[in-house]
């Protein structure tokens, strides 16, 4: 929900810097292209606890106000001895001077010829620079400690203050979306709070008179609504706020209110059906008068049609992703179409899908001309190597296929058929679904 803007539009502006764009079929890339640049991320930021920073996005550079570790300290159990007093020809004998435990604030001297057996973490003792594990020595019965020559070179086994990181440098970028291991890290610079985005609000609806919500009666030609529910569990796994505005029906009055109270209360709207030429697909025209939207058939399988733009009511502005009405498409558009300009929206800093090489079990059918999204399943033959099957039949509305798959095998633009043994580009779902 932004304050809404006035002036030409800019959309068609943005589609006419590519030589070739044509709304009746453009690549896949270049539809990409332009929602990255359409739009804009979410100014406000909040500042949250650590514990609640999780899968949020970084607002700034965080920079570590102190040394990782503080001190030089010792990497293991062992003791800690002058390089110097080791023997190469010989092995080497040193007196124990006395024990240091990690979170010991001050060590005992340690004279040449001596060691000092140290605890992992603990602080090195000055003049001391190298650790030697305590399984590799023996003790020699009068205090002292022995081991053979070549069993630890100078400098082993220690860790060096802001070896980790040093106080004054960047310890996590902005746009950055937190993990685990980043709450862990911030946590050892005794960061307690940090800044983040807030979070973006995103309203979804269905359209089409022939859908049911769950718990009412399924009438004859009518089916349940999916779309709604796969939206729902895409835009939780983005951490993003919710406003689910339900079924709305196929007509002019009832779209048209939906779509502005939608923009008036969230900074994305997302449908599904009524952007294709259909009879009763009012959403286009609509969508249309209330603001700068453009209309495509991209060339990809599933999910041809597709709106993007911003509209506005009410001096309250949202981007729109009108997105097919096929439970498939539905998925494959908002992965590939919707998800990056969301994460941009959130501030996030880019971050491209993997896609790994991996080779095809079976043939795939393929014609060159527009991108393929298959649903396909990765496995490992007798040697252990990866090797992909697609789920079988591929249609649209097949939304089982994306249930039973792990991956997306993604075939590029011009690719034709593929034989077994060909590498083709799979798209893991851990992490992305």
């Amino acid at each position: 929900m932004t304050d809404s803007t006035s002036g030409p539009s800019i959309l068609p502006t943005l589609a006419g810097c590519y030589a070739d764009h044509d709304p009746n079929a453009l690549p896949v890339e270049q539809a990409q292209a332009i929602i990255a640049a359409f739009v804009t991320p979410v100014q406000a930021i909040e500042q949250v606890a650590l514990r609640s920073a999780l899968g949020r996005i970084l607002a700034a550079d965080i920079i570590s106000p102190i040394n990782v570790p503080a001190h030089d300290n010792s990497a293991m159990d062992g003791y800690a001895l002058r390089s110097g007093d080791l023997r190469a020809d010989r092995p080497t004998t040193l007196a124990v001077a006395g024990t240091a435990l990690a979170g010991d604030t001050a060590t005992l001297p340690v004279a040449p010829g001596e060691c000092l057996r140290v605890m992992t973490g603990a602080v090195m003792p000055e003049g001391c620079d190298t650790v030697i594990p305590q399984e590799l020595t023996q003790a020699a019965g009068d205090g002292s400690i022995v081991f053979e020559a070549g069993l630890v070179r100078a400098g082993d086994n220690r860790r060096f203050a802001g070896e980790d990181l040093q106080a004054g440098t960047p310890a996590l970028p902005a746009g950055l979306r937190i993990r685990p291991a980043d709450l862990g890290l911030l946590a050892s610079l005794g960061i307690a709070e940090v800044p983040v985005r807030r979070r973006l609000r995103v309203a979804f609806f269905s359209t089409g008179n022939e859908l049911r919500s769950i718990g009412q009666p399924l009438d004859a030609g009518c089916v349940y609504d999916s779309n709604r529910y796969t939206l729902f569990g895409m835009l939780s796994r983005l951490g993003c706020e919710l406003i689910d505005m339900g079924v709305v029906r196929d007509d002019p009055a009832s779209l048209e209110a939906a779509l502005r109270s939608a923009c008036e209360a969230a900074d994305a709207v997302i449908t599904s059906g009524g952007v294709s030429v259909g009879a009763a697909d009012y959403t286009k025209q609509i969508m249309a008068t209330l603001g700068d939207v453009g209309f495509w058939k991209i060339g990809m399988r599933p999910g041809r049609p597709m709106a993007f733009g911003r509209i506005s009511s009410n001096g309250k502005s949202a981007y729109l992703f009108g997105l097919p009405g096929n439970p498939v498409a539905v998925m494959v558009t908002f992965y590939f179409m919707a998800r990056g300009g969301l994460l941009r929206m959130m501030g996030a800093a880019d971050a491209p899908l993997p896609l790994l090489q991996v080779r095809a079990q079976v043939p795939i059918r393929k014609k060159p001309g527009r991108t393929e999204y298959q649903r396909g399943i990765v496995s490992y033959d007798a040697a252990g190597l990866p090797q992909v099957r697609i789920t079988g039949a591929q249609g649209s509305g097949i939304l089982r296929s994306m249930s039973e798959a792990n991956c997306m095998v993604v075939l590029a633009e011009a690719q034709g058929n593929v034989a077994v043994g060909d590498l083709v580009g799979v798209m893991p779902f851990d992490g992305l679904v």
